[in-house]
């Protein structure tokens, strides 16, 4: 059974598995298989199996398949309800429920909250929003989605385009940026 089958028989919708085993699975672990124990992320946040954080974890933990899938359908299901509530009444294409819901699985909601492209957003101008995913500074001004802790790191440089490009896709434009 695929991590999507997985996250959708515990309850998610079809696009959240989706994003969750397409887009954020691979981000945050190698090759989208869940880390089975503790670990210090590359700004030394306790983490475990897909990218699960939390007060509760202390390094030498470990964890069954079973329980990483569960705890990252959980994390899953509190970011999409995040999304949404931060998006109403915006009715955000696949493309950018996916990018944004991984921006939010990453970055927390607060930082989405206050970010410029949440504002862009609920302006109507959604391809800016888009853009503001990968590093790049423009009118808009610079995002710091590419860093953590002031170290900007690679993977969320990548990550951040593989955001952009699904963000775009169903927006209708010429995504040649």
């Amino acid at each position: 059974m695929s991590l999507k089958q997985k996250l959708m028989a515990l309850g998610l919708s079809s696009a959240v598995a989706l994003a969750g085993a397409n887009l954020i699975a691979p981000a945050e672990a190698p090759n989208g298989e869940p880390i089975l124990h503790t670990y210090l992320d590359p700004v030394d946040i306790i983490t475990a199996c897909l990218g699960h954080t939390g007060p509760e974890l202390e390094i030498n933990q470990f964890f069954s398949e079973q329980q990483c899938i569960e705890m990252f359908a959980k994390d899953l299901g509190k970011a999409d309800r995040q999304l949404r509530r931060l998006t109403y009444p915006v009715q955000l294409t696949e493309g950018e429920h996916a990018a944004y819901l991984s921006l939010i699985y990453n970055f927390g909601a607060g930082n989405f909250q206050t970010s410029t492209l949440r504002k862009l957003l609920l302006r109507g101008e959604r391809v800016a929003a888009c853009h503001q995913l990968t590093d790049a500074c423009g009118k808009h001004g610079c995002n710091g989605f590419v860093y953590a802790r002031d170290i900007k790191l690679p993977g969320l440089v990548e990550r951040r385009k593989k955001e952009r490009k699904i963000c775009l896709k169903d927006l209708y434009v010429e995504q040649n940026h």
